[in-house]
């Protein structure tokens, strides 16, 4: 009979259902205190019993709680956990603690004086005001009894299904984490606050509908922020549950349209394909029509429907940020670097929500992280952008002042400079020059190196002008093959004829690139100016007609002219 009871002993303690489990201990140092498997659980089918009627159900099928709190909750489903508080001092105030902010409802019953149970309800289906504690996500109040353990229920719903821990926490211990989540949350939503305003104002100055779209994005996504870390319902709207309930859905929907319309424009796909552009316009008008679908539909049919939206929108972006970085666009790669990060949090998330990972600082945090990260990344793609258009801008509005090819100034540009310059020459009574330049060997160029040659030899002309002339001189390109050069006064005559020869010899310097034969021979007529004319046009015109009076076999290169009022 011994041996009966030994082995009877050993089978027991080796079976599943007697292994020894975690023991609820209350410690303020160890905190937060997971339930872990203290508790048992239990599933409701039709979510109909009440707490009386499970407390006191003789033939339920209760399990021990899950460690990680991956529960198979249903829709219009109700999961039912029991556990008992040991007894402890009530020197401090503890708290039960489901860190899940889109929870539905969670119920939490405990036995009165008059063995009635007491609940006190929490969640997105109340509203957070009339929260026993008015937090973020629930805390429902754990009373002690210093002599006996007490018995609680915890009803939960929620048609996501359940998979978030259970534990403990002290009212000083959520103090104090509330503080340094507060200040992560208040950077947070300070950039996306700062974010909207930049949008704003870029919209308004600059004209750029991309700055509008960055500035709904921004504010889209600070408020789905919001609605995930459950600041919304605690500070925006807490007398709303109908409208917490549906909110995060709803707000990131939005959110995925705006960053549609955004990564289109900064793409310029408009221009770019009609086809594409039609899509995104069509994903956008579709996830308008969804919102409105999500805000009247039915809570367990919200995620069928927002989820594949969701990963096709983002497969969409990602695919339209790829295809303009494959077809040269300068911002495609710097998009799809910025996207890459969102999409994989966004697929941690909707993971969490479909109930594929448990809740984790991974699977709550990493959107949030991923779009602090986003936003100043996609605002400096969009100021790098409006730098360029405003440049771009510049040069077709210069088009008329400047010769595109060599970037000089053209011929009127450099007449009216020429007139202020002789006008303040006078004023000033002192005297400054006008050099007018002519390229005499391109034919034999073309002839000795090719087309291409000939054609690349007015643009180092071009350069050794700009690089012969100081800041406060004007170098100008009059024809196909003239150029012009002011150089501002004081100037003395001495000075004047070193300027020609100066040009000269920098022009007959070998070129990088070209052969060393391949330079370029010009002819350089100057006149000091305002003693050489009256205005530009006369000065201008004696400078031409030295230079073509000049015969093609002449070895000579620098002609100035003669003192005009001198010789009047």
């Amino acid at each position: 009979m011994l041996i009966g009871l030994c082995l009877g002993l050993l089978l027991g303690l080796l079976s599943p259902t007697a292994q020894s489990r975690q023991v609820l201990e209350f410690d303020a140092k160890t905190q937060p205190v997971p339930l872990a498997d203290w508790g048992d659980y239990w599933i409701d089918p039709q979510a109909r019993l009440t707490a009386e009627q499970v407390a006191s159900h003789p033939r339920l099928d209760w399990q021990p709680t899950l460690p990680k709190g991956i529960y198979p909750l249903q829709p219009r489903q109700a999961l039912w956990i029991r556990f008992t508080v040991p007894p402890a001092p009530d020197a401090e105030r503890w708290l039960l603690e489901i860190p899940y902010p889109a929870l539905d409802r969670a119920s939490l019953y405990s036995l009165d004086r008059a063995d009635q149970w007491r609940e006190q309800r929490a969640g997105d289906l109340t509203a957070v005001n009339q929260w026993p504690t008015p937090h973020r996500h629930p805390l429902l109040t754990v009373d002690f009894n210093a002599e006996e353990p007490t018995q609680y229920m915890l009803r939960l719903e929620n048609v996501q299904g359940f998979s978030a821990p259970i534990r403990f926490v002290s009212s000083g211990h959520v103090l104090r984490g509330e503080q340094q989540v507060s200040l992560f949350l208040g950077v947070y939503f300070g950039l996306a606050l700062l974010g909207c305003a930049v949008g704003l104002a870029g919209a308004l100055w600059l004209r750029d509908r991309a700055y509008l779209y960055y500035a709904l994005c921004a504010t889209l996504i600070g408020l789905t922020q919001a609605a995930i870390t459950g600041v919304a319902a605690l500070h925006l709207w807490p007398d709303a549950p109908a409208w917490a309930d549906r909110s995060l859905v709803v707000l990131g929907t939005w959110m995925l349209m705006a960053l549609l319309l955004l990564n289109d424009t900064l793409v310029s796909l408009a221009q770019r394909s009609r086809f594409l552009h039609g899509l995104v316009w069509a994903t956008v008008l579709a996830g308008a029509a969804l919102s409105v679908i999500l805000l009247i539909t039915d809570s367990a049919l919200r995620i069928p429907l927002v989820v594949p939206y969701l990963v096709l929108a983002q497969l969409l972006m990602l695919g339209l940020n790829l295809w303009a970085w494959r077809r040269g666009d300068r911002f495609g790669g710097w998009l799809l670097l910025c996207s890459l990060p969102f999409a994989l949090s966004l697929a941690l998330a909707i993971g969490r929500y479909l109930q594929w990972l448990p809740l984790s600082v991974l699977t709550e945090q990493a959107a949030l992280a991923c779009m602090a990260l986003q936003m100043p990344a996609m605002l400096v793609v969009l100021m790098v952008r409006s730098q360029q258009q405003r440049e771009n801008k510049r040069r077709i509005q210069g088009l008329d002042r400047v010769d595109p090819s060599t970037g000089l100034i053209n011929d009127s540009v450099f007449a009216e400079r020429m007139e202020r310059m002789i006008a303040r020459s006078d004023r000033l009574k002192h005297q400054g020059a006008v050099l007018m330049i002519d390229l005499v060997n391109t034919e034999h160029i073309q002839r000795e190196f090719g087309r291409k040659a000939a054609q690349d030899l007015p643009l180092r002309v071009a350069e050794r002008l700009l690089s012969t002339a100081r800041d406060i001189d004007s170098a100008a390109r009059l024809s196909e093959q003239r150029f012009g050069m002011l150089v501002e006064g004081p100037f003395s005559a001495e000075e004047a004829a070193t300027l020609g020869p100066r040009i000269v010899a920098r022009c007959l310097m070998p070129y990088k690139g070209l052969p060393v034969e391949c330079v370029a021979q010009v002819r350089v007529a100057y006149a000091l100016v305002p003693r050489q004319g009256p205005n530009a046009e006369i000065v201008l015109g004696r400078l031409a007609q030295r230079l073509a009076g000049t015969p093609a076999a002449s070895k000579r290169a620098v002609f100035m002219l003669p003192d005009y009022l001198a010789s009047a």
